[in-house]
């Protein structure tokens, strides 16, 4: 074991590791017959979270006496999703017990690594927004944070992607099949939800405007109960956690037992029927009414029962909710929490007796929220007929929100009707809608963004109108990662690598790194960091060989895309260049210098949105491509293309660390920040990329040089839109990029079906929104100087040296750190309230 791993003396960790092997070796002897891998991983995780729920009951009780005289208000973290991966590693490295438990297992015969590929990841995520709320979790509890993070317990994740011909084809992710390992069901812990019904007033002269939406009082038709199971997250160096609080729902009535009598067995069923769907999946295809009504339910639902546990919580530990503000903090990551304000304010107000003012006081200081795009439609809406379907009472109070706060504006603005319009919570343009961003920046204290270009961009596009009734609310917060999981744990070679040449600091603090930077040029850095690579790019070499009957290169350049699918996210442009490279491999098979052509294998994943037809259509030219490529035998497999499936955690521990490049190539002004970008860097991957989102700040703290920047910038592809952007002429002069879409466009990788991609290069010719071919050229320019490097090994090393020791600023601990400061203290309550 790692001392550095643990802050424990040795007498603690002996004692520690005594007592997991003890109730280890108890759980063993009450097993029937020989332990093999799926029950040791059983066992090992109950001896973990035993543990576990310890550190968890002391972590409450010392919260619970904290005062009032502290760094940071409880944090309570809102989001739809947590991308936690799998648990047992995690734990194992955070207790120190791993090497006694793999000496145990090898005396026992078993596997090791069989034990932690049998554990099914969490799919209670899909991206990287869930991937950064997991991630904040693990710097809650390092940094020992009083905190809960809320979400819901999906039973099906988002789906389970494979392929069927290169077609996406989406199933159930039934992780929890085997029953879960990790969740501590609170029994004693349930809310009801309400949906539905109607509001009535509780004044025999009914509502008075001067009780400011008081003396009204919303009667359901349909209610659920909220039952919490806790997923406890370890710190690494000391004994506190943090909690990821999911809630299940639950009938009210499990069964409608008078339907029961009369043989309706479905009408019987109804009410546990409804209270499942809450859980079944992550984001339902909203494309259709049933899938947008579950949508809002579901966030009703983790913000209704969040916020009612925050309250009793809180009671108990202050007896008075007029502190709440001072005490809590709630935070929003992104739109869809962001009925929060609107449910904070119908508990204070109609189930509590707060007086409205007093109640949006309260609102204001405890609400924080955290913006993720720049795409005007990706900012939620919810059709006011909907919600007054389902949230009557909540409509109500966003309506008065909205009244009070539009009386603000045109009393600073008397003369700029149209300002009003722009700010109001409703959009009544067209079908009339609840701007779901809107609330959330109006009941804000604090808005960021989660990178510096995006926070500009944020406040001058989005946002402009808010940014200039309230300036001092918006800042930056720019992203991170926790290196514990995505290098000390997905990379444990070169973190050995890393202790052995800057010392075990780097493990507590990231910025330690920087002391690898005055190593980069030493050759025997070099070589160790290449051998490390190698060793990780045969792991998943065989992996993919597996997984897809494809064999690769380890000796070639490993060129990774890993993300959402998007057409923002220009998976489809590394595609053209994959293409153009090879045309001009067939062409030129001496290469661009005579001296042949790098070997590269480009590794796409990702997932596209059920009902996302083109993202869908882009995973299908990308098998398309990729079966005639890796076929061709003229090219001695110097090119291959590799779709791996299903994309998640546990798959991304594996390629990050066996990358050589990382895809970052958005179009410039539209990825907000990306983490993704982060973990390779942090682990010896070197970046190709645009001008966008954190990978700015990256290059900075690198150095620009030993980054393949390419392409327009934000504002130069705003100067193409208003110019007059001609895709169709770029193609015309390009001769490569013509080829390339005439290949693609013809049917020369699917000649079964000659015109199935016809719409998509139609599209990019007439329209291309994000921008591609402008970019192409520069592109494939920036891929070359990646071949001109990557031959030149020690110069290659070099600049994977400095990228590593760049990184240092980029952990989740200081992103959480910079919110405490500017956000969670209570300091931070003094500026960004004003107005509204």
């Amino acid at each position: 074991m790692n001392d550095a791993a643990s802050p424990l003396d040795i007498h603690t960790r002996d004692a520690l590791q005594n007592a997991v092997l003890n109730r280890f070796n108890h759980l063993v002897a009450q097993q029937h017959g020989p332990l093999d891998a799926r029950e040791a991983l059983r066992l090992a995780a109950e001896a973990c979270r035993e543990e576990l729920a310890i550190r968890w009951a002391a972590t409450q009780k010392a919260d619970a006496v904290r005062g009032i005289q502290v760094a940071c208000r409880r944090v309570h973290y809102l989001s739809m999703e947590f991308l936690m991966g799998r648990a047992l590693g995690n734990a194992l490295a955070a207790l120190g017990i791993e090497p006694l438990l793999r000496s145990i297992m090898a005396e026992r015969g078993i596997d090791w690594s069989e034990i932690l590929e049998g554990e099914a990841d969490a799919a209670l995520g899909n991206g990287g927004l869930g991937r950064l709320a997991a991630c904040f979790l693990d710097a809650f509890a390092e940094l020992e944070l009083p905190s809960f993070g809320y979400g819901l317990r999906y039973r099906f994740g988002m789906f389970k992607q494979t392929t069927s011909d290169g077609v996406q084809v989406e199933a159930a992710d039934d992780w929890l099949r085997n029953g879960t390992l990790w969740d501590i069901e609170r029994s004693s812990i349930e809310y009801r939800v309400g949906f539905g019904g109607r509001v009535e007033s509780t004044h025999a002269g009914g509502r008075l405007e001067s009780d400011r939406s008081g003396g009204r009082q919303w009667v359901p038709s349909e209610r659920v109960r909220a039952r919490a199971f806790d997923f406890i997250v370890p710190a690494h160096h000391s004994s506190r956690v943090s909690t990821l609080r999911q809630w299940q729902a639950l009938p009210e009535q499990a069964v409608d037992f008078q339907a029961v009598v009369r043989g309706d067995y479905a009408a019987a069923a109804e009410p546990e029927w409804q209270a499942d769907t809450l859980n079944w999946v992550l984001y339902p295809d909203d494309s259709h009414t049933a899938g947008r009504e579950l949508r809002l339910r579901q966030e009703a639902f983790l913000v209704s029962a969040s916020l009612q546990d925050l309250l009793q919580r809180h009671l108990a530990e202050f007896g008075t909710l007029d502190s709440l503000g001072r005490h809590n903090a709630i935070h929003l990551n992104d739109t869809h929490p962001a009925l929060a304000p609107a449910e904070l304010m119908r508990l204070l107000v109609d189930e509590h007796g707060m007086k409205w003012d007093d109640a949006w006081r309260v609102t204001r200081e405890a609400v924080s929220y955290t913006n993720h795009t720049l795409m005007p439609e990706a900012l939620e809406t919810w059709p006011v007929a909907l919600m007054e379907s389902l949230l009557p009472r909540h409509l109500e109070i966003i309506y008065d929100i909205n009244y009070w706060f539009l009386a603000d504006v045109r009393a600073r603005f008397p003369d700029d009707e149209e300002l009003a319009k722009r700010v109001s919570l409703i959009d009544e343009s067209g079908i009339r809608h609840v701007r779901m961003a809107s609330l959330a920046v109006v009941a804000s204290h604090r808005v960021n963004g989660v990178a510096a270009l995006h926070s500009q961009l944020m406040v001058d596009t989005i946002f402009a109108d808010y940014a200039r009734l309230f300036p001092e609310r918006f800042h930056n917060v720019t992203n991170g990662v926790t290196p514990r999981r995505w290098l000390q744990q997905a990379n444990p070679g070169l973190s050995t690598l890393l202790d052995a040449r800057i010392g075990t600091g780097w493990r507590r603090d990231l910025d330690g790194l920087k002391a690898l930077r005055a190593q980069a040029d030493d050759p025997a850095l070099g070589q160790s960091l290449g051998l490390i690579k190698f060793a990780n790019k045969t792991r998943l070499a065989e992996r993919i060989l597996h997984e897809t009957g494809i064999r690769i290169d380890c000796r070639s350049l490993f060129d990774v895309q890993i993300k959402r699918i998007h057409e923002y996210k220009r998976q489809l442009l590394n595609l053209l260049h994959v293409v153009a490279r090879y045309q001009a491999m067939l062409a030129n098979p001496a290469g661009p210098d005579g001296k042949g052509w790098q070997a590269r294998t480009v590794i796409i994943a990702g997932k596209a949105a059920s009902a996302y037809h083109t993202a869908k259509q882009i995973i299908r030219l990308a098998h398309d491509i990729g079966r005639i490529i890796n076929a061709d035998e003229r090219l001695q497999g110097r090119l291959k293309l590799v779709f791996l499936p299903n994309y998640g955690v546990s798959l991304a521990e594996a390629i990050i660390p066996a990358a050589d490049l990382s895809e970052q190539i958005s179009t410039a002004g539209t990825e907000a920040s990306g983490t993704g970008n982060m973990k390779f860097a942090l682990n010896g991957a070197l970046t190709i990329g645009t001008w966008d989102g954190a990978t700015i700040e990256m290059a900075e703290a690198i150095g620009e040089s030993d980054v393949f920047v390419f392409g327009h910038r934000a504002d130069g592809i705003e100067k193409l839109r208003d110019l007059g952007y001609l895709p169709l002429q770029i193609a015309q002069h390009n001769p490569a990029l013509h080829a390339v879409l005439d290949a693609i466009g013809r049917g020369v990788f699917n000649p079964g079906e000659p015109t199935r991609y016809k719409a998509l290069i139609d599209d990019l010719i007439g329209r291309d929104r994000y921008f591609l071919l402008a970019d192409f050229a520069d592109y494939v320019a920036a891929q070359q100087r990646v071949d001109a490097l990557y031959a030149q090994p020690e110069r290659w090393q070099a600049a994977v040296a400095r990228n590593i020791a760049g990184m240092g600023s980029f952990s989740a601990d200081r992103t959480i750190r910079d919110y405490v400061t500017r956000v969670w203290s209570p300091a931070s309550l003094d500026s960004g309230t004003q107005h509204a």
